[in-house]
């Protein structure tokens, strides 16, 4: 099962583990890395020392490759810079225009990788000088790039960057669609909603729950939650708060029932509120 795009990531196994918003932690990523594929770290609102904290626990528990994700529509520069600060040797990045940081980011020796959801944006991270286009087909789950199935979208971002190597995203889950998105061209497999249901995923047990016990039919796509960054739709499972809002007739932003409810809280004060597209991490009581 060994591709080439392998060597480059200094992985064993075709296999990287998303950056699945805020349940990746240390102890996922370490674990991944450690049994031969490439863990992540979503980086976004960790701040420089929570950036700082999260690199040197993870190479506590681990000594392989592993990355750094960053959403471009969101203010990342003291995560980046700190990061690069420490020596990473993988990041990746999500969207927005790569361009203004891959000059960089090569220059702290770290390579990069890009996702995108079209054939159109694949070309242009390739323009870029990224390393690695990961193309997302429509069934990724949460914040979802481009409106493609993915067996459709990779052999053409695969025909239009080669030799450029790509990695594939969006429903899959197992051995068999590992071996798909192979046999259409892809280097390698990028995988979220699967590592959820990890015990080092800091997801809490009742979001666990709901993930093995869903169906295909349970998931959701929509722009309902808000996101942080305009236009970004996602995928969910799901919910009560689906149900309300398609009760009430899908009404607008403004209006949508029970939008200040708060739903849970962390020790340290954190809150999640109705539509508010946050990861049911382990440490929200609610």
């Amino acid at each position: 099962m060994r591709t080439p795009v392998c060597d480059l990531l200094e992985i064993d196994v075709p296999v990287i583990q998303a950056a699945i918003g805020g349940v990746t932690c240390p102890e996922l990523a370490a674990a991944v890395s450690n049994a031969g594929g490439l863990g992540t770290i979503g980086m976004a609102g960790r701040g420089a020392d929570g950036a700082r904290n999260t690199i040197e626990r993870t190479r506590e528990l681990s000594n392989r490759s592993f990355a750094v994700n960053f959403i471009l529509d969101f203010d990342c520069e003291k995560e980046l810079a700190t990061s690069l600060e420490a020596g990473v040797s993988l990041v990746s990045l999500f969207w927005g225009d790569p361009t203004p940081l891959v000059a960089r980011i090569h220059e702290h020796g770290a390579k990069v990788m890009m996702s995108i959801g079209s054939v159109e944006e694949a070309k242009r991270a390739a323009d870029a000088g990224v390393d690695v286009v990961v193309a997302q087909g429509w069934e990724a789950g949460g914040h979802v790039r481009g409106n493609t199935a993915t067996l459709a979208l990779v052999p053409r971002v695969v025909d239009a960057v080669s030799p450029l190597p790509v990695v594939a995203a969006g429903g899959i889950a197992d051995g068999r669609g590992l071996a798909a998105v192979l046999a259409l061209g892809a280097q390698a497999a990028w995988i979220g909603t699967r590592f959820l249901a990890a015990t080092e995923a800091d997801a809490h047990p009742e979001y666990r729950k709901r993930i093995f016990g869903a169906e295909a039919s349970d998931t959701y796509y929509s722009a309902l939650f808000d996101v942080g960054w305009p236009g970004a739709p996602g995928r969910v499972i799901r919910n009560s708060t689906v149900e309300a809002w398609e009760q009430a007739g899908k009404p607008s932003k403004e209006r949508r029932p029970g939008l200040t409810d708060l739903l849970a809280a962390t020790p340290d004060g954190e809150q999640a509120r109705r539509y508010e597209a946050m990861t049911a991490r382990s440490d929200f009581d609610g």
